[in-house]
């Protein structure tokens, strides 16, 4: 008897109470990776260390003969290759992206996926045609809802073959601010494969699910689309029968830079006594970050960090913003934390509010950090030395 798509692709579920990370979650891990928070030390995020999440595979794309299609309710139907789009004046951006699952994997109970911790984070400098001078060449008809987007990743979902897609309504697609980009280069080099090469979508602003990768196909429909990505994934449920509300915009959010250094296994930072500098990124895609709070005894107490003058040019408000505070450290151990508030008075809370799918968190980050002026052992080995090779 043969086998069907939905004995391979098992339906969403929420781990056991003493569950652990599955092999198949490990696999996922494998293959996604977040940022190594040191690297937030970058204001742009070289792209080898940007988060990355694939959903299927990271198709094969030629260049040269790549093509995005710009259809539907449009009177003048386009076929834009890559030399096209880099025929039309280019704008970048520098846009701070975030997973909507980041953060899935501090839930209890955990959603079994990709099992995020806070690292699935980057900000690139994002350069493209702005996806409203597309749609103003192409001309949209009267009637028009949304615009949906078709990434060449093909692949299986909860028993669904599909393409990867998503859509957003006509407002947002061919809106001033945000403004949406068709992106074909990443920190002034084309896209990495991972990262979409050749085409890929960026929304400032909205979580990564968003940004359709190897873009194929732009399609302005006269209904608010309901493919798999926008109506059964990405949804905020607390159960399954809910129809829910639609993962959009980052929620405020600040991540510190681990200070010292660190326990191989744990990731426990040690510090030594006296004054640390912390630092770290705040971002929210919501509204323009506010204010930076910084905990060092888990939340107990709060003092305001200094946060750097938001960006010169204002397009550019959907980055992350750098911010430092000094603690004087003393001997044991700490938790520390950094919490986010905006200008529309969104903030991080101390204790995640829980929802089936695991997205959209942004609880307070906790680092773990002993304070001690012990020496630890000897010191590096040399090369030559037992235990010393690598």
């Amino acid at each position: 008897m043969g086998r069907r798509l939905t004995d391979i692709s098992t339906p969403a579920r929420l781990a056991d109470a003493d569950e652990g990370i599955s092999r198949a979650e490990l696999g996922l891990a494998t293959r996604n990776h977040g940022v190594p928070l040191e690297a937030l030390r970058y204001d742009v995020t070289p792209p080898g260390l940007h988060y990355v999440l694939v959903h299927y595979d990271i198709p094969a794309a030629d260049e040269a003969g790549w093509e995005v299609t710009v259809g539907g309710l449009v009177h003048r139907p386009l076929r834009l290759t890559l030399a096209d789009l880099r025929s039309r004046p280019a704008v970048t951006r520098r846009v701070t992206m975030e997973c909507a699952g980041n953060g899935r994997a501090l839930l209890t109970p955990r959603p079994v996926s990709q099992p995020w911790l806070v690292e699935a984070v980057g900000t690139a400098d994002w350069t493209g045609v702005p996806l409203r001078t597309l749609l103003a060449e192409a001309g949209v008809e009267p009637g028009a809802v949304d615009v949906v987007f078709t990434g060449a990743d093909h692949g299986v979902e909860r028993g669904v073959e599909q393409d990867y897609q998503r859509g957003l309504p006509l407002a947002v697609a061919r809106g001033e601010d945000p403004e949406v980009l068709v992106a074909y280069a990443m920190n002034g080099g084309p896209l990495p494969p991972q990262h979409g090469h050749p085409v890929r979508l960026v929304v400032p602003g909205w979580y990564g699910m968003a940004q359709v990768k190897w873009l194929r196909d732009i399609t302005v429909v006269d209904a608010a689309f309901t493919g798999f990505q926008q109506t059964v994934a990405y949804r905020l449920r607390q159960d399954a029968e809910e129809e829910g509300e639609p993962v959009t915009r980052i929620a405020p959010r600040a991540l510190l830079i681990p200070p010292g250094f660190p326990d191989f296994l744990s990731r426990t930072r040690v510090v030594r006594p006296g004054p640390v500098r912390l630092e770290g990124r705040a971002w929210s895609g919501r509204a323009p970050v506010r204010g930076v709070e910084v905990s060092t005894d888990d939340g107990a107490t709060w003092g305001r960090a200094e946060l750097d003058p938001a960006p010169g040019d204002a397009a550019d408000r959907w980055a992350w913003r750098h911010w430092r505070y000094t603690w004087h450290a003393e001997p044991g151990g700490h938790v520390l934390g950094a919490r986010a508030s905006d200008a529309e008075g969104g903030a991080q809370p101390l204790h995640q509010p829980w929802n089936l799918g695991g997205f959209a968190n942004n609880v307070v980050q906790r680092v773990p950090v002993l304070c001690t002026d012990e020496a630890g052992g000897p010191g590096p080995l040399s090369p030559g030395s037992p235990g010393g090779r690598r």
